[in-house]
């Protein structure tokens, strides 16, 4: 942490015990004793700069920080395939079928939860093509309302995840498909993050 002045890490350590009970701008502006709140978002950002701090570009008070300090600006991602699981099987128990460089500035999480899968089919058209390369979060429980890559009758898959009266529905973003209830042994690989296209459109 040479490379962070001393309020910079008096932040950082705040940031890391309030992590669980994320505080707003004004509150880290008040403990701190910052002048005002730009002061607050100018150390924030070169906390990210830095490498030290991942925040949620759609919800900055989501953060994650980086333990060990900054990662690498490219890391290798293991990339699988979407297919046949077999009985209890996941996609990331496999062999990757490759690994693929990633910038780190692409996420916003620590790349050691990263993984991706190669889309197939249109079932997730307009936003996700055939081919193209899906970032995620490997995560097991995830908001109603969640795109995720999945394993549902043994087929590894990508659908936005509904919960409601009990019961769980994977829904396609194409209308032409209908929605599909969760069989017994559905589970959430990981949570949608990022779509990479692998053409021009």
């Amino acid at each position: 942490m040479k490379t962070l002045s001393p309020q910079q890490k008096k932040l950082l350590d705040l940031l890391a015990r309030t992590v669980d009970d994320p505080l707003t701008i004004r509150e880290i502006q008040e403990k701190m004793g910052f002048s005002s709140t730009s002061v607050a978002v100018h150390h924030i950002r070169h906390l990210e700069k830095k490498g030290y701090l991942r925040r949620d570009r759609y919800n900055p008070r989501n953060y994650e920080i980086v333990s060990g300090g900054p990662e690498k600006p490219i890391v290798y991602l293991n990339l699988f395939g979407l297919a046949q699981c077999g009985p209890g099987g996941s996609i990331l128990d496999g062999n990757p079928a490759d690994r693929i460089p990633v910038s780190t500035r692409l996420l916003n999480f620590s790349s050691r939860d990263a993984f991706m899968v190669k889309a197939k089919g249109d079932s997730m058209e307009p936003r996700i093509f055939e081919g193209d390369y899906v970032i995620a979060k490997k995560m097991r429980t995830v908001p109603s309302e969640t795109l995720v890559v999945c394993v549902n009758d043994e087929e590894a898959m990508i659908k936005k995840y509904h919960r409601k009266a009990g019961q769980i529905f994977l829904t396609s973003l194409n209308a032409k498909y209908a929605p599909i209830l969760a069989s017994d042994d559905f589970r959430i690989e990981g949570e949608v993050r990022s779509v990479i296209s692998s053409k021009l459109r």
